[in-house]
């Protein structure tokens, strides 16, 4: 094997020694699913399939309940969060694309105040305004609802920015042959520019999917019912005080239940997501 040959092979070994390491957990969580919580307690869990996945799954989709904790069953806390999930990223891209196409294609007196206003506020995390946000969401009476979950999350700046840079790109001769056609700004807008972004929204919606189903802090405020839980939330609520007031194979098997949606969005977005992020022709 020559020295080029082994020059080659040496990224492909990096990046396969990267995807063991980050995908060993996961391994661990799948397999740690499939057995009784006193092994895992013991410190000696197998590195191969036990079985009682049958139980554990049943037992974390329909109860939420072991031998030591009692939680939210699985199928209300995925309701939930896929609701939450779904929400923000839809609620975020519709309004995003509205705003962009309002400060691209307008001309109107503060145009790029009101840009500008929007950019800014990518300095101001959801951790930064949380206690005026809950305070606000508070007084609305929207504790405990899906309006107080998401709406608070659902504007997004980087989406706008994103939308907007992407409308710019768009030459001024297809505008003018638009108008020439007859077509309006609602027409324009649904005929024209929807289509021309459908992979950047296919892209920006697997980001924002994760981005919702990955909340934690909101959450945690806003929902103090078990009703309302969402699959992150639950999960941090099944960790008991110790070792062994904890049922780790319940929450394995909940905790593999919360990774398959993202992943199938990932999964089934794979090819739109990749071209939303690197194709220079949408």
């Amino acid at each position: 094997m020559n020295a080029r040959r082994i020059v080659d092979l040496v990224p492909h070994a990096v990046l396969i020694l990267g995807v063991l390491i980050f995908a060993f957990p996961i391994y661990m969580t799948l397999i740690g699913s499939t057995w009784d919580a006193a092994t895992i307690a013991r410190g000696n869990l197998p590195l191969t399939p036990g079985g009682e996945a049958a139980f554990n799954y049943d037992a974390a989709w329909n109860e939420g309940r072991g031998e030591r904790v009692t939680g939210t069953p699985v199928n209300i806390m995925m309701v939930n969060s896929l609701i939450m999930a779904l929400t923000i990223a839809v609620g975020k891209i519709a309004i995003s694309i509205l705003s962009a196409y309002a400060v691209a294609f307008f001309r109107f007196p503060g145009r790029m105040l009101f840009f500008w206003m929007i950019f800014v506020t990518l300095m101001l995390p959801v951790e930064v305004r949380i206690i005026p946000t809950y305070k606000v969401v508070a007084d609305l009476g929207l504790i405990d609802t899906y309006a107080g979950l998401t709406i608070p999350l659902i504007a997004s700046a980087t989406a706008t920015l994103l939308f907007r840079q992407f409308f710019l790109t768009i030459p001024d001769e297809l505008v003018e042959a638009a108008k020439i056609d007859g077509a309006g700004p609602v027409r324009f807008f649904f005929d024209v520019l929807l289509p021309l972004s459908r992979t950047n929204i296919a892209a920006l919606f697997v980001i924002l999917f994760i981005y919702g189903w990955n909340q934690y802090l909101w959450p945690l405020l806003i929902t103090t019912s078990h009703d309302m839980q969402t699959l992150v939330i639950g999960i941090t609520r099944m960790i008991g005080n110790g070792e062994s007031a904890t049922d780790w194979n319940l929450i394995m098997a909940t905790t593999v239940m919360a990774l398959l949606p993202p992943v199938a969005v990932v999964v089934l977005m794979q090819r739109w997501f990749v071209r939303g992020l690197v194709d220079s022709e949408k």
